[in-house]
């Protein structure tokens, strides 16, 4: 039994307060907003953000930030990825030296383009920063629907005492220590989940749907791997695995978002209707940033920019990726 802070009540984080109080840890779960505390702390549901999950008796719900970080043997990092600058800021005072601390929050900083992880470290020098992610929906995992992920970290041990702090029979853990990698294929998948969405909205088939996520992939590679990234990361949970269940899946908000573009809302009607953030907005302009920074082409992230940002038909955009030049799939394999 370990004591576990939990930073942000939102989806992700109030699920990993019911699967950590399973394993049997001490959980403190904080949010900066009061109304939210309250009723969670008097109702014991989160039903804003996660409707119909109970949350354990002994799961501490608090509004005190050193009380979340204070004796903790690990701190998750689970506000949208908008606030973690600045929830790192606030926390940096109250985390000691060393302070293991796993970000479970998806995106890049726009400005900085620095990935989350990066922002953490930038706030709070000091703290041993990891990484999870996975395919890996909050809903599924509240209601202990079998799941697996990856942590990334700097060093085997912190790995291990992750894996062995969050793993369950329903819950299993892989390790890796490409933390750039399994960051930036959490992040950049939400761009691509949203380009699916909008096929979908403009109700294209699966032939479409499988194309766009393929070619995603290798976008995302062709980054990452510039990035210092690893092909491997790329091809597993991190990666493929994050990508297929967020653009297929009716809980994925970015897919929902985007099958809204695709049917003509304008940006202000979706995020009236989604009522949570959706991580591939925010993210879209930091990654169309890194592909010009490293001279990547991201064909797809370019187009989802135009239409999100510039106003670009969702239905030219699909046509302009269908209609470039031809090439070959992967200039890597050639003809003796």
């Amino acid at each position: 039994m370990i004591n576990v802070g939990i930073l942000g009540a939102g989806t992700w984080g109030t699920a990993l307060a019911i699967m950590l109080s399973d394993n049997g840890h001490n959980v403190t779960m904080w949010t900066k907003i009061e109304k939210e505390a309250k009723t969670i702390e008097e109702t014991r549901d989160n039903l804003k953000n996660l409707p119909g999950a109970s949350l354990p008796a002994d799961v501490k719900v608090t509004l005190d930030l050193e009380e979340a970080c204070r004796d903790k043997k690990i701190i998750v990092m689970a506000v949208a990825s908008p606030y973690i600058r600045a929830t790192a800021k606030e926390a940096a005072p109250y985390i000691k030296e060393g302070q293991i601390i796993v970000n479970v929050s998806k995106g890049l900083e726009n400005g900085s383009l620095l990935t989350l992880a990066d922002v953490i470290k930038d706030e709070i020098p000091g703290a041993d920063v990891s990484v999870m992610s996975g395919p890996s929906h909050a809903e599924e995992v509240s209601r202990r629907i079998p799941t697996t992920i990856v942590v990334g970290s700097s060093t085997k041990e912190t790995a291990h005492i992750i894996q062995d702090a969050f793993m369950n029979e329903v819950f299993r853990v892989y390790t890796s220590p490409d933390i750039v990698g399994i960051e930036l294929g959490a992040s950049l998948k939400n761009v691509i989940a949203l380009a699916a969405g909008i096929l979908d909205g403009l109700g294209l088939g699966d032939n479409t749907k499988a194309a766009l996520m393929t070619r995603g992939m290798a976008e995302i590679s062709r980054l990452g791997i510039k990035m210092g990234g690893s092909l491997e990361t790329f091809s597993g949970l991190s990666g493929m695995g994050d990508l297929f269940v967020t653009c297929t899946s009716p809980h994925s908000r970015n897919r929902q978002a985007g099958i809204l573009i695709g049917k003509g809302y304008t940006m202000k009607e979706v995020v009236e209707e989604v009522k949570q953030v959706v991580e591939g907005v925010n993210t879209a302009k930091a990654a169309l940033a890194l592909a010009n920074k490293y001279d990547v082409e991201m064909p797809i992230v370019e187009q989802i920019n135009l239409v999100l940002f510039e106003d670009k038909p969702a239905k030219d955009a699909a046509n302009a990726l269908f209609c470039r030049d031809k090439r070959i799939e992967y200039t890597t394999l050639t003809w003796d």
